[in-house]
């Protein structure tokens, strides 16, 4: 009997130790990380972050936390750097219903590089993505979560296919009522194909009424600020927000509406009429009410200069299916026709484009990381797309930290998600980058990932490798198919 209290005692003291008694319970704890504050662009060294399910329950210094807290899981951190996970804040699905598979194995492309939400701004699929934005959010797909516009709207007859064609204010109530009660947007795409422009503005005025953000493409007889004020949330292409840094934009405007100028005259003087003191005036305006710019630089990178290289033997495109691909020539097939004047004015006008960001930044607008990657835009790769822009805007003059912001807070503030989304901090969501090197320091390390957490569950390099692989052999098989 003395025996067995000699070993049961210490276990009985073990089961009633205050400290142990207190300790709770995690699904996972990641250890020993620099968690990166990207709100105030600094590192927290020696951190512990739990998770439980899709949520983050404690963060705080190793020590503290590995007391207080036990979990089934472990990811050991140490030497590694801890952001929120990514968003890709312009994305495309498309080019018609023979090629929804080849779209659908686009979406782990997008976990495998860091990105767990994704903006779709509309295609020609908008019932494919809706139906994926159900199956992602309930778990039989998997896939980023998806935020979509559902059917861009759009004038009559318009190039844009799997659109809302509207023609009146009337139809432009009808489109409103059928994104917001029938489909439950997240958001409206408003488009310039053949919208008259006193219906954009009505369009934007609408959305705004109806409680909708909205972005989309400006009319050309339209300044930019008065789509600004109309309500417009988001201006989708750094061009438009060139464009409201024009001396002359009205006069512009008004002569392509009333027919005095075409739009290659249009765009000429607004290529050369671009001031300092009127884009400032213009951007202290967007920021001031709360108007956000996506650039989608690295599209018109790609396609500015094709010139100098083709893209026809990037790797990635083996992740990319051959009816994608073949979309991408339409623009190729443009670029490839433009003279020497063509290539050097394109050039150029890309160049003076990009040399905005940094006034952007300055004026205090909120800049938005979105690639335009998707069908018809040429070897604009989803998933490391994000990854190229955030590398152009380091190079255009944005810091390390702005950049990084730009991809994991300014999607959820556009949102009004920033209470879930943009930090790794108690209450947020579970959803995570660990890289292996510190992104303040060199924005090229969220490319050196090294585990992505999505909705709480990890996914280490082997299984992203795996989900890469995967897209690849289904695209091999596709490749083979007569």
């Amino acid at each position: 009997m003395k025996t067995l209290l000699a070993t049961t005692l210490p276990l009985i003291a073990l089961i009633a130790s205050p400290a142990l008694a207190a300790q709770q319970q995690g699904d996972m704890i990641i250890r020993h990380v620099s968690v990166i504050d990207v709100e105030h662009g600094r590192a927290n060294p020696d951190q512990a972050v739990v998770l439980r399910g899709p949520d983050i329950v404690a963060v705080g210094p190793d020590k503290a936390i590995a007391k207080d807290w036990q979990a089934a899981g472990m990811i050991e951190g140490k030497g590694r750097f801890l952001i929120p996970a990514l968003w890709d804040m312009h994305v495309h699905f498309g080019g018609g219903p023979d090629l929804i598979e080849e779209n659908k194995a686009l979406l782990p492309l997008y976990v495998a590089h860091g990105i767990t939400t994704i903006r779709d701004c509309s295609g020609d699929l908008p019932d494919s993505v809706l139906t994926w934005r159900h199956d992602i959010a309930s778990g039989s797909l998997f896939g980023p979560r998806l935020l979509t516009s559902g059917a861009k709207i759009e004038g009559i007859a318009p190039v844009w296919k799997g659109t809302i064609e509207v023609g009146s204010k009337t139809d432009v109530d009808a489109a409103i009522t059928r994104l917001q009660q029938r489909d439950h947007v997240d958001f409206v795409k408003i488009t310039d194909s053949t919208l008259k422009p006193d219906l954009f503005l009505y369009a934007v005025a609408q959305a705004k009424a109806h409680g909708l953000r909205s972005s989309g493409h400006i009319p050309m007889a339209l300044t930019v600020g008065q789509a600004v004020d109309a309500g417009i949330s988001s201006i989708e292409h750094l061009d438009y927000a060139y464009k409201a840094g024009v001396k002359d934009e009205a006069a512009i405007a008004a002569d392509f509406a009333a027919g005095r100028i075409d739009r290659a005259e249009a765009n000429r003087r607004l290529d050369t009429g671009f001031d300092t003191d009127t884009a400032m005036a213009a951007y202290h305006n967007f920021a001031a009410k709360n108007v956000f710019v996506t650039p989608t630089l690295n599209g018109s990178r790609i396609l500015t200069y094709l010139d100098r290289d083709t893209h026809a033997n990037d790797p990635y495109l083996a992740y990319i299916g051959p009816k994608l691909r073949k979309t991408y020539d339409w623009r190729i097939q443009r670029a490839a026709g433009a003279d020497a004047a063509a290539i050097q004015a394109r050039h150029d006008h890309f160049e003076r484009m990009a040399a905005i960001l940094p006034l952007l930044q300055k004026a205090g607008v909120t800049i938005i990381a979105g690639t335009d990657a998707g069908f018809l835009n040429s070897f604009n790769y989803p998933g490391i797309g994000l990854h190229d822009e955030l590398s152009l805007f380091v190079k255009q003059g944005l810091t390390p930290a702005q950049a990084l912001s730009a991809a994991t807070r300014a999607g959820p503030a556009w949102f009004g998600q920033l209470d879930r989304y943009g930090s790794v901090e108690t209450g947020k969501a579970a959803d995570l980058v660990l890289l292996d090197r510190n992104p303040l320091q060199d924005i090229a390390a969220t490319r050196a990932i090294a585990t992505v957490v999505m909705r709480g569950k990890s996914y280490d390099r082997a299984a992203l490798d795996a989900m890469l692989a995967d897209t690849k052999a289904k695209v091999a098989d596709w490749n083979k198919a007569p």
